[in-house]
């Protein structure tokens, strides 16, 4: 165990930083994407069953507010202690590292606990106020529900994977996720068409593959391969690492909550402004929300690529090595984003088609797609900034621009601008905020990285 630690760490602290980067990016974006076909493969399964498809998706994209909330405090302890425990390795304490991961393991189960239990008595309330009606809710419900008594499940797999990630494991991280995408896909059109088991077939396939992620990522964090393992003793909360977690964490678990609040608010929007087709707005902007996951996999799996080295040499008060992580980052993630930019704007009837075979459905989202993702390239290079953020410990402007685009800049403008152009300015929102956020993001990330020049050199 210990030749396989040294051995990583001395690559965080001397390897070349692009080979090394690239190394880390292919699986963490790789399990990134993998990861997006959990929910893509449900609503593509979901769109296409006969009879009631599109009225299903419209159901599904519902329950996707709660499913994100779910997904954004496994981000508390998993996104706000693997950074912390990295700069920890860095520094070299191996001991207050193998804290923040045992910490996170009690935050997780408290979390799941609690949510499972709030959201299961609030279902029904919940999803009328995120916009269903009597023909969407029984789908809805469904789904939830079995979803909801895999809550533990889903916080394990997806909270703690990052401390496989952050020791430069990348490889096993993506098989974490891997493992269970896979389940998934072999059990949805089982579940779902053989045994005709509809949305609770989909929300079943979806549990089990959880289930089977997380129990590979517990045995390999309790194995002699991990450099930080999961102790028991280790397990009793420390104040001190709880609260430097939380600190941390809130900033990629409110990014998360905020795109769960958005899509509440977006889907209002659709129903009041869509007319006799709001139904089929809902539709759509599921089918957008899925498309948003795909296009922000690659780059979130450069961000995971670039944490271990930014997290370790940040500990390591290493500036020279830092710049170049971010400077080799923004030239992926921009290449990255510009090609998926491309495949929305250009090729949205392909997109769409994977998501339901209804012609009046496609049509609406060839125009939604446009207008939403016109200006989305634009945030592979903002990714890289907020994200630093996150890897170096800076709480403050982590959760700052975790909460920018979302709620500072694109909640007002998908409220003012249906008043001008109608319905079109909820998607149009999304296309404003984007070069706003990333001008912005930018000027600041650039006079921080001065002042950390002047402190470190």
């Amino acid at each position: 165990m210990n030749k396989t630690k040294d051995a990583m760490n001395e690559q965080l602290a001397q390897a070349k930083i692009l080979p090394l980067l690239v190394r880390l990016a292919i699986p963490a974006t790789a399990a990134q994407l993998v990861n997006a076909l959990y929910s893509i493969v449900d609503r593509m399964y979901i769109g296409h069953m006969p009879g009631d498809g599109t009225l299903a998706l419209s159901g599904i994209g519902l329950t996707f507010p709660i499913t994100m909330l779910i997904s954004a405090f496994s981000c508390l302890p998993g996104m706000g202690g693997a950074p912390l425990a990295s700069i920890a390795l860095g520094e070299g304490n191996q001991k207050k590292a193998q804290k923040y991961l045992c910490n996170a393991i009690t935050l997780l189960f408290t979390i799941s606990v609690v949510m499972m239990a709030v959201c299961l008595v609030f279902l029904k309330p919940l999803l009328v106020l995120f916009g269903a009606d009597a023909e969407t809710l029984p789908y809805a419900f469904q789904y939830l529900t079995i979803y909801l008594l895999g809550t533990v499940f889903v916080e394990f797999a997806l909270g703690l994977n990052p401390f496989i990630n952050t020791q430069g494991h990348t490889v096993v991280g993506t098989m974490s996720v891997v493992i269970g995408a896979v389940v998934n896909i072999i059990l949805d059109p089982i579940l779902i068409y053989v045994l005709h088991m509809g949305v609770r077939g989909a929300a079943i396939a979806t549990v089990t593959a959880q289930f089977i992620s997380c129990v590979w990522i517990v045995h390999f964090l309790s194995s002699e391969k991990s450099g930080i393992r999961i102790c028991v003793e280790d397990m009793k909360p420390d104040r001190q690492i709880l609260v430097s977690t939380c600190a941390l964490g809130i900033s990629p678990c409110t990014f998360r909550i905020n795109e769960s609040i958005v899509v509440i608010l977006l889907n209002r929007l659709l129903l009041t402004y869509g007319g006799d087709q709001a139904n089929l707005h809902l539709a759509s902007m599921a089918i957008l929300s899925s498309a948003s996951q795909v296009f922000f996999m690659p780059l979130l799996g450069i961000v995971t690529g670039a944490q271990p080295l930014l997290s370790y040499n940040y500990g390591a008060e290493n500036y020279s090595r830092i710049r170049q992580t971010i400077h080799y980052a923004r030239i992926l993630s921009m290449g990255c984003a510009t090609l998926m930019w491309a495949a929305l704007v250009f090729f949205p009837e392909a997109v769409c088609g994977m998501f339901s075979s209804n012609p009046e459905l496609i049509l609406l989202t060839k125009k939604t797609m446009r207008i939403m993702f016109s200006t989305v390239l634009v945030l592979g290079f903002q990714m890289i900034n907020q994200n630093a953020f996150v890897a170096m410990g800076n709480t403050w402007y982590s959760f700052l621009f975790g909460i920018m685009r979302k709620v500072l800049i694109l909640v007002p403008l998908a409220l003012i601008l249906p008043h001008f152009i109608g319905v079109w300015g909820i998607y149009a929102a999304e296309a404003v905020s984007n070069p706003l956020t990333t001008i912005i993001t930018f000027a600041v990330f650039e006079q921080y990285m001065g002042t950390l020049k002047e402190r470190m050199t």
